[in-house]
């Protein structure tokens, strides 16, 4: 059953404090706090929820493709994010939570996604950007979790972020033809990479002090950085880039500092995160009907799947009692 995450101090076994001093995989079998078991439930839920409603805002380009290959490639990608939600969905299950449970959650509002996909997509310009700043920035956040604490999450995170990586690299092609095509291709681009650049630094959540899990989720090993640092190396990587593509990030505080090493930056609007979160973003009804009318509609192949597994296992009761 999901759970609600509490306030409750952690009681840890000795075993599992040893797995994680000596730096080792807590696996499903295993020890483990309550509490560490439900952050993991609601961590790994909203990821792999977030893999299956944000195959809506690109999956909506595929028959508008400019080619046969872009059509191919985006295709492609889109099967990658059904792939990478079913992974994180068996990963949640081997911590007792059922797909079932974990579903009806999404459609009804108690488990959340990533903010970002509740944005639209206005143009194919956008498909580039989705690729190369939202796929660029779930790789800086999920790299680290191919190290956390729980086995079958980062055992899935290693597959995911390889495939991620030619998403970036995919958008960052999109973008690049755009930008070094016509001046209106160039504005296309320039377009989506203003609408998409906040969004994407607000993925990686709120402030460190404003972040309610964040610091046990640390101390737990789930997660290895803060969001703060991990928003920073995405922006530190980024902007390079940006000047590759000969595009402009839309903000004006954006200069290197020589004495931190890194990029500075302007300040967010966190409350627009937090609105998106509370379910006042540009998409969030939209998305979330379309998730839960596709559910309903699949439901007779689901119904088809139990009835063939229930003859199948009645056929094989009979052979096992007839050789008895």
């Amino acid at each position: 059953m999901v759970t609600a995450i509490t306030s409750e101090a952690p009681r840890e076994p000795d075993s599992f404090r040893a797995l994680l001093a000596a730096d080792e995989r807590v696996e499903p079998r295993d020890e483990m706090p309550e509490t560490y078991r439900r952050t993991l439930i609601r961590q790994i839920a909203q990821h792999a929820h977030s893999e299956i409603i944000g195959m809506q805002p690109e999956g909506e380009w595929i028959s508008r493709a400019p080619s046969l290959r872009r059509k191919a490639i985006l295709l492609a990608k889109v099967q990658d994010e059904a792939g990478h939600g079913l992974y994180l969905y068996a990963a949640a299950e081997t911590l007792g939570a059922s797909r079932e449970e974990l579903l009806d959650a999404l459609h009804t509002g108690r488990q959340k996604y990533s903010s970002i996909f509740n944005y639209p997509t206005l143009s194919w310009a956008d498909v580039g950007a989705i690729g190369w700043l939202v796929d660029g920035a779930a790789i800086v956040n999920q790299v680290p979790l191919c190290r956390c604490s729980f086995g079958p999450y980062a055992r899935a995170m290693v597959r995911i972020c390889k495939e991620e990586s030619f998403h970036q690299r995919q958008g960052f092609e999109i973008l690049h033809t755009l930008a070094h095509g016509t001046p209106e291709q160039h504005a296309m681009a320039q377009d989506a990479v203003d609408r998409w650049w906040w969004p994407s630094l607000m993925m990686f959540g709120p402030p460190d002090d404003a972040s309610e899990h964040s610091q046990q989720s640390m101390a737990w090993g789930i997660k290895r950085f803060s969001n703060d640092e991990l928003r920073q190396r995405f922006v530190d990587m980024t902007v390079p880039q940006a000047e590759a593509l000969g595009l402009t990030l839309p903000d004006p505080d954006l200069r290197w500092n020589p004495e931190r090493g890194s990029f500075d930056f302007g300040a967010i609007d966190f409350s627009e995160l937090y609105a998106v979160i509370r379910g006042d973003g540009p998409l969030n009804r939209q998305r979330i009907a379309h998730r839960v009318g596709a559910h309903e509609r699949g439901a007779w192949v689901r119904e088809a799947a139990s009835a063939y597994e229930a003859k199948r296992t009645a056929r094989r009761a009979e052979r096992e009692g007839a050789t008895a």
